[in-house]
């Protein structure tokens, strides 16, 4: 007598990205965030033995959308073989342009997202480790000085615009939410005043770019 001996498939392990895809497809159907591990893990089929392997949490979970957002975009302004000529305005322009097209690529999650947060500036936790990506790349981005401008800033203000780059980022991205022009037309534009502004100010240029950019804003908040 023989027997045979049926073939067995191990499953494969889901990734983290999977796990993001679901998450933020959960959400945007349900308009509502899972309560817990467990029901997230109940209503997608899988285990939490799967989902610990990866994320302590499901505010883990949020903040690593957000990183690779930014581990997304750092990866591709950084494999342009020009990049590393680009003076640090440059460079911060595109940046700000770059993570502003894949937060598009993902709007409906991010205006979700975000939608109770009405001050971002106080309530950032899911923010928290796309923070400090952000921080630690304009601090690599200052390190290199590709022009007289670069280090005559650098040299002046470089704690300062680390820190207010992110308040400029945060400025930037709640002007986006709000931006209804077609293809957020606005928004490129208030990412060239502001960063012209901001590297104006730093080479203690006089105040009409502050000023171009204010009338700017007031202009598409007010009128």
């Amino acid at each position: 007598m023989t027997t045979t001996k049926k073939a067995t498939t191990k499953k494969k392990p889901i990734t983290d990205d999977q796990i993001i895809s679901i998450y933020m497809d959960q959400v945007l159907q349900n308009n509502a965030e899972p309560k817990n591990v467990y029901l997230f893990c109940q209503e997608n089929k899988i285990t939490e033995g799967d989902f610990y392997a990866h994320y302590g949490s499901l505010e883990a979970l949020k903040q690593d959308i957000w990183l690779k957002f930014f581990e997304n975009v750092k990866n591709t302004v950084e494999s342009d073989e020009n990049y590393d000529t680009y003076s640090n305005k440059n460079k911060l322009l595109t940046l700000y342009f770059s993570l502003i097209e894949i937060l598009t690529l993902n709007r409906s999650y991010v205006v979700f997202a975000l939608k109770e947060e009405k001050n971002m500036l106080k309530n950032l936790q899911q923010l928290k480790t796309f923070r400090n990506h952000f921080k630690s790349f304009i601090v690599d981005m200052m390190n290199t000085q590709t022009s007289e401008e670069d280090f005559k800033v650098n040299k002046i203000a470089k704690p300062l615009y680390v820190e207010g780059a992110w308040v400029e980022f945060l400025f930037i991205l709640k002007f986006w939410l709000d931006d209804t022009s077609r293809g957020f037309e606005k928004t490129d534009v208030m990412i060239e005043k502001a960063v012209k502004a901001t590297f104006d100010v730093l080479d203690t240029t006089p105040l009409d770019s502050l000023l171009d950019l204010g009338k700017f804003v007031w202009k598409e908040k007010f009128n």
